[in-house]
């Protein structure tokens, strides 16, 4: 019979699932304003990215989103066009700020990371203008990296302007970024997704309800503005799904995960070269405007965002010429034009370029469904270029509502992902971020320091001193000590008992030489310590310890009863704290047999002696 599984003698009442208060409902409500602006402000953009496409290319005045390639169109314009709009581009980065080249995202990162999230009110500004001037002639990138960025800044600006922590307005900021890409694509879950996989840096109440009440908040805005329809409807006959389907699900996502591989390097090959150019960075934005015009008159459909082209991959009804030259011209257009330092952003390109990879792949594989291998590779190369697979997934389902491709898709996008971080280091998003001298690691798990207790690594065998002993007898004590006897001389810190044994302050072995060499070493050591020491617990996690003397600037503790706080039971210190690290490291270290088969002979079988 098994025994019964028993529980430590701790008394963990005071400790949670999550640690959060009350100040997350004021976040929350503070999130709810930003998520209505977001929306507007992503409706905004795209009207003004409809206005410019519609004037350099159509002639009129419309702010209906429209794309490039879809009419016959004068050559000169298809080539000039994104021309102009890199010159553009090069001169609002050169006098108003450098901050709005490049997709966004990596911005948004790098100010949550690094710059308190605080961003500049020009930065609101300038940056949703240069990339509508970047779609609107021509070129082939999305809207959702500037409206992140976008909504970002103005959740920042709004956050500046009240007296929060940086934590509070890190969470302000990716609730505008959030609410605005779920108001740019109607997809509120793979937003909030987003905010949790790449830009939050943390799975907490305090940052995830705020946030999702800005994204609800911009989708119900949304409807009225932008309406409340699927981005992308394909027909939803019922999928002929098969096993051997499913196995072709990892061969799309393989295929995915290069062609991500492949654009990445492409984007930041182009940067490496536009640097060896030996003229101002501001320009070369229109040189990449070149790449984009050459590329237009080959494969006008690639230019501008593609919403158009997306649907019919999506669909099944592009043509396999056309799809052969979106996949090639548009995955070169962009990421030449990328690494020039334009404006615009990654995840519209990426759907294009997955489609048709996957439309590609529609006439070699089985028939399951229409625009089902778009769909899988779409979702493959989201998840290999921004390395974050449940975005990919959740993103493929709410753009189309083909909630039965759901299989398909986490086995495409976790392959792609798979791939893609074991062939690269980092992604499209935090290759610009490492290559300003920064490292960000986007990998989540439980802090070590979080499980341990203090009461388990803590030293119980503690020096004391009686609270009138003089500091000259103290200090002699602990020279006379037993060499052999290493802890009490390495302890440093050393509680001061009064009556009944009873902690009344603390003293360092620092205040005792100071005391002999200054002549007070006649003076009591209750009389040259610390009367009010901070103490914690043996039932506190290490992680709270460690916050502590972070917050405290100590890097040692006594450690008192629960139930009284004045009884000495151990010392804590800052090595002690690696304990945790050393258990982690272990466990991801060290290999071992847990259990082995016994096998039983017959007798006739045993061996003898």
């Amino acid at each position: 019979m098994g025994g019964a599984v028993t529980t430590p003698a701790r008394d963990i009442a005071h400790l949670g699932d999550f640690t959060t208060t009350r100040r997350m409902l004021v976040i929350s409500l503070l999130a709810a304003p930003i998520g209505a602006v977001s929306a507007c402000v992503a409706w905004a953009l795209l009207r003004l990215i409809g206005l410019i496409t519609n004037g350099i290319f159509y002639e009129r005045v419309d702010t209906s989103l429209v794309a490039p390639g879809s009419g016959h169109h004068n050559p000169l314009v298809i080539l000039f066009a994104p021309v102009f709009g890199g010159l553009v581009i090069g001169l609002m980065a050169r006098y108003g700020s450098e901050k709005i080249r490049g997709h966004g995202m990596p911005e948004a990162i790098e100010s949550i990371l690094l710059g308190g999230s605080k961003v500049q009110p020009r930065v609101a500004i300038l940056k949703p203008i240069s990339s509508a001037v970047a779609i609107g002639t021509g070129g082939p990138f999305g809207a959702e990296g500037p409206i992140i960025m976008t909504g970002g800044a103005f959740g920042s600006l709004f956050a500046q302007f009240l007296r929060l922590t940086a934590d509070e307005r890190k969470t302000l900021l990716v609730a505008g970024s959030a609410a605005g890409m779920a108001a740019t694509f109607n997809t509120p879950f793979a937003a909030i997704m987003l905010a949790v996989e790449l830009l939050l840096f943390e799975w907490r109440p305090r940052s995830y309800v705020p946030v999702a009440t800005a994204v609800c908040v911009a989708t119900v805005v949304r409807y009225p503005l932008l309406g409340d329809h699927v981005l992308f409807r394909v027909p939803l006959s019922p999928l002929h799904l098969t096993a051997w389907d499913d196995l072709l699900c990892l061969v799309i996502g393989l295929a995915a995960a290069l062609l991500a591989v492949l654009a990445t390097i492409l984007v930041y090959a182009a940067e490496d070269g536009f640097r060896r150019l030996p003229v101002h960075w501001m320009w070369w934005p229109a040189i990449g405007g070149v790449v984009i015009g050459v590329g237009g008159l080959i494969v006008p459909q690639a230019l501008g965002v593609g919403y158009n082209i997306i649907g019919q991959e999506l669909d099944g009804s592009i043509g396999l010429g056309l799809v052969t030259g979106i996949l090639i011209v548009k995955t070169l257009i962009w990421s030449l034009s990328l690494g020039s330092g334009t404006s615009g952003g990654v995840l519209a390109p990426m759907f294009m370029i997955g489609g048709a990879l996957g439309a590609l792949a529609e006439h070699v594989f089985p028939y399951v469904g229409h625009g089902f291998w778009a769909l899988v590779a779409l979702a493959g190369v989201l998840g290999g270029v921004m390395r974050s697979p449940f975005t990919g997934v959740i993103f493929a389902l709410e753009l189309t509502h083909r909630f039965d491709a759901l299989l398909p898709l986490i086995i495409g996008a976790s392959t792609a992902f798979a791939v893609s971080v074991l062939v690269l280091k980092r992604s499209v998003l935090t290759e610009k971020i490492a290559r300003r001298g920064y490292h960000l690691s986007r990998e989540y798990d439980v802090d070590p320091l979080e499980i341990l207790f203090v009461g388990e690594v803590m030293e119980r065998n503690v020096l004391t001193f009686e609270a009138d002993l003089p500091a000259a007898d103290a200090l002699l004590a602990i020279s006379d000590l037993d060499p052999a006897n290493v802890t009490p001389r390495r302890q440093m810190l050393y509680p001061v008992l009064g009556q009944d044994d009873r902690m009344i302050g603390v003293v360092t072995r620092t205040q005792l030489e100071t005391a002999a060499h200054t002549g007070a070493g006649a003076m009591a050591v209750s009389d040259i310590g610390i009367s009010e020491p901070i103490t914690t617990h043996p039932d506190e996690t290490l992680r709270h310890v460690a916050m502590r003397m972070a917050g405290r600037e100590v890097d040692k503790m006594p450690v008192v009863a629960r139930e009284d706080d004045r009884r000495v039971v151990g010392m804590v210190s800052l090595t002690m704290l690696l304990a945790g690290r050393l258990k982690d490291l272990q466990e991801a270290r060290d290999s071992e047999r847990v259990l082995r088969l016994r096998v039983v002979r017959p007798k006739w079988l045993s061996p003898r002696g």
